[in-house]
């Protein structure tokens, strides 16, 4: 398929942003979803918008959105590309107002992360992935996009990443096997890009998430260099199973290191 251009899913994202703040800068009315997680209008608006405009863009393309009613995996399993969105990811973080959540949208070719878009309204700041073209980062400020890329792996002193909503034992015990690092706390998709930027180096997540948390960043850090990896070595993807839920992984700015060896150890 022709993939749409990454400006056309940035206005989009843009627009989701847009509808997203305007009720992150008024009284936030939080429920809750089947599984305990929160839900505010903000999560729906921005899925409204960004299901429109993807409809419109490539009506032919599903969509699977966090928000939206999830088909069955006899139906999935016959896409070759669909859409895969999360509309506000880090709804904990849109609570307490730390300014750390995205919009994702990302496009899913045979189980692969290929375009994407991660943009934070509060911060101003989005990531545009393309595996073949790779990742830029953009700025309200200037209005315009600049390449970005991975960093080399230092020997020691690495930028750790870890979730601010999301901590383990399993996490803090890996954390003891690695070089001498700092920890850095970030939410949502952001911690994708800080990697892809340069900014990090590492990320762990030894806890639930699900497919459509992770694509868009994915896609954005693949396409600076860096990669996703399984607790076997092997590349993170999508839409291979029943259930939406990912296994474990290792978010790294190279696959050039022996990771599988670090879990083992």
């Amino acid at each position: 398929m022709d993939y749409p251009k990454l400006e056309s899913l940035h206005t989009l994202a843009l627009q989701a942003g847009d509808a997203i703040m305007k009720i992150y800068d008024s009284e936030i009315a939080v429920e809750s979803k089947d599984d305990n997680s929160p839900l505010t209008q903000a999560d729906l608006a921005a899925h409204r918008i960004i299901l429109a405009g993807l409809s419109s863009l490539t009506p032919d393309v599903p969509v699977l959105s966090e928000e939206g009613g999830i088909a069955d995996y006899a139906t999935r399993q016959g896409w070759q590309h669909y859409w895969l969105v999360d509309p506000l990811d880090g709804t904990k973080e849109f609570i307490k107002r730390n300014g750390e959540f995205t919009v994702n949208i990302a496009l899913i070719d045979h189980g692969r992360a290929v375009r994407s878009v991660v943009y934070a309204p509060a911060l101003g700041v989005s990531y545009w992935g393309d595996i073949k073209a790779g990742a830029q980062k953009w700025s309200a400020d200037t209005g315009q996009a600049k390449p970005i890329r991975c960093r080399a792996l230092p020997e020691q002193d690495w930028k750790v990443l870890v979730s601010r909503s999301h901590r383990s034992a399993e996490v803090e015990a890996l954390l003891q096997k690695i070089p001498p690092h700092e920890p850095v706390s970030a939410g949502s998709s952001l911690k994708f890009c800080l990697i892809a930027e340069g900014s990090a180096d590492f990320y762990p997540r030894l806890g639930l998430t699900s497919e459509w948390d992770t694509a868009a960043g994915q896609c954005v850090l693949e396409a600076a260099g860096g990669a996703v990896l399984k607790t076997d070595g092997k590349p993170l993807r999508y839409n291979s199973k029943d259930e939406l839920l990912n296994p474990h992984f290792l978010a790294v700015s190279t696959a050039r290191h022996d990771w599988a060896g670090l879990l083992k150890a």
